[in-house]
């Protein structure tokens, strides 16, 4: 299904603070956090000729981010990020001095880093990046994971040291309870998403996204005419089309928001012309995309920099995710998860049925992220047939 966007909001000014908290010299300042990360290195944009020219378009640019930080996922970006700046932030009360990330293995930090305690709910990716960066800085951490995190998933977050508690129900489930249990304890809640009274941190999770989307910039040979892009409660989402729209001005490429249609809480938003908790239904195998109510930041930037939001469904995520791992001519082989693959899939399903309405055509540039690998490897072994292994090889 697709809706364009036609919300009273639709190409206002982003909110001077979401602009301030997206903008070229917070990408700047993420990315000079970024090279002080062990196992920092940029990800690859992978160009698919190949593709582009079976589907009628000039090009189509993947961001892969199966590898990023060794986390497998573009959530390494956020969780770890804000934790890192909750940290010095800390520290710089306790000290009484601005303390850079410079400092961050500083017995001094170290010593204040060991008295703090982060939480959040998870899908699974989200988590292990806030697991991550509560290692590297020496804090704890306490992740909440719902019924439908896969074993895989949780040992993935546990490997980092972090104490796991389990809620039973949905992941929106996990956020409450998350935000309660951190509220009794006295721990910092570092979620993704956001909800009245609470948008600094998960505006800090965005901002950390920010720095792939400056690699991209650089390799780019053109600049995007379209970008598909996959949204759970909508922070990535709403990070790449507010930096985009303050890259690129009145010339932003269109925005099209991409959800599983078995969790489509921004199609419905839309639809609505509001925030909306929608029900819970059947499982998506798009599992880090399963989610039933938008970030209230999200949406005061999506609702006036998306202009479509779409729905695909589950067979259509599991051919995306196969087409990437077993591609034409001499395009690159692409390990995509099922929600990695989402924005692509977007894309493809958007050019069989609704081109005509997103001005798509033979010289139109797509950009997508592959936003997670193979996070659950007997998933993805279960749906294309080979291990990630076999398809790089």
């Amino acid at each position: 299904m697709l809706l364009l966007n036609a919300h009273p909001d639709h190409n206002r000014p982003l909110d001077p603070a979401d602009a301030d908290m997206l903008g070229l010299e917070a990408a700047r300042n993420v990315e000079r956090f970024l090279a002080y990360r062990p196992n920092h290195s940029p990800t690859p944009l992978l160009a698919l000729p190949h593709l582009a020219s079976q589907v009628g378009v000039a090009a189509i640019h993947v961001k892969d981010e199966s590898q990023r930080l060794g986390l497998g996922s573009f959530k390494a970006l956020g969780g770890s990020y804000a934790v890192i700046r909750l940290v010095l932030e800390e520290a710089s009360r306790e000290l009484g001095r601005t303390v850079d990330v410079n400092e961050l293995q500083t017995p001094a930090v170290r010593e204040i880093a060991e008295r703090i305690t982060v939480g959040c709910a998870t899908d699974g990716n989200h988590g292990k990046s806030v697991a991550a960066g509560a290692t590297l800085v020496g804090a704890k951490a306490a992740i909440f994971v719902h019924s439908g995190v896969t074993d895989e998933r949780v040992a993935a977050i546990a490997q980092f040291g972090a104490n796991i508690i389990r809620v039973e129900g949905t992941y929106d489930d996990s956020v409450a309870e998350a935000e309660r249990i951190c509220h009794e304890n006295g721990w910092i809640v570092v979620s993704d998403t956001s909800w009245p009274g609470y948008e600094r941190i998960p505006g800090l999770v965005m901002q950390g996204y920010t720095a792939m989307l400056q690699e991209a910039l650089r390799e780019l040979p053109a600049p995007p005419t379209h970008v598909f892009m996959q949204a759970g409660v909508g922070g990535l989402a709403a990070a790449v089309a507010g930096h985009f729209d303050i890259v690129f001005g009145t010339v932003r490429p269109k925005f099209i928001v991409v959800e599983p249609d078995r969790a489509a809480c921004l199609y419905q938003s839309a639809t609505a012309g509001q925030p909306v908790r929608i029900e819970p239904g059947a499982p998506t195998i798009m599992a880090m995309l399963e989610c039933y109510e938008p970030s209230l930041v999200a949406w005061r930037i999506l609702s006036r920099k998306a202009d479509a939001f779409m729905t695909v469904s589950e067979e259509n995520a599991a051919d995306t995710m196969r087409q990437l791992a077993n591609p034409g001519g001499r395009d690159p082989a692409i390990v995509a998860g099922e929600s990695g693959a989402a924005g692509l899939t977007g894309l493809l399903h958007a050019l069989s049925s609704a081109w005509v309405k997103l001005g798509l055509d033979s010289s139109s540039r797509i950009f997508v992220i592959n936003t997670e690998g193979a996070t659950d490897q007997a998933r993805y072994e279960a749906i294309v047939g080979r291990s990630p292994s076999d398809v790089l090889a």
